[in-house]
């Protein structure tokens, strides 16, 4: 699901509620979250998930076309940790 299917769903499921609106709520949801994370926060929300951010090492890497070096400068990877009700609802069904 992309980001215009969950906006199309939230207002399929609210017709009371502005497309518009719906909209902008969810750019401001993901908007605050990613600074939250930028900033070094975690971000949970509970029966889906936590959002966080590790440290990551500078390291030199190969280009696998060339096989030339290059060097990766440190940086921080997102970390997603679902949560058990969100492991639960995608598992299939026990046979």
């Amino acid at each position: 699901m992309v980001r215009t299917e969950l906006i199309a769903k939230i207002v399929e499921l609210n017709p009371e509620l502005a497309l518009a609106d719906v909209e902008r709520i969810v750019l401001h949801v993901f908007s605050t979250m990613a600074k939250g994370l930028g900033s070094g926060a975690r971000v949970e929300i509970r029966g889906f998930g936590t959002f966080s951010t590790r440290p990551r090492d500078a390291r030199i890497a190969r280009n696998p076309r060339t096989g030339a070096a290059a060097s990766v400068p440190d940086r921080r990877a997102l970390h997603f940790r679902a949560s058990p009700l969100l492991l639960k609802a995608i598992q299939p069904p026990a046979r």
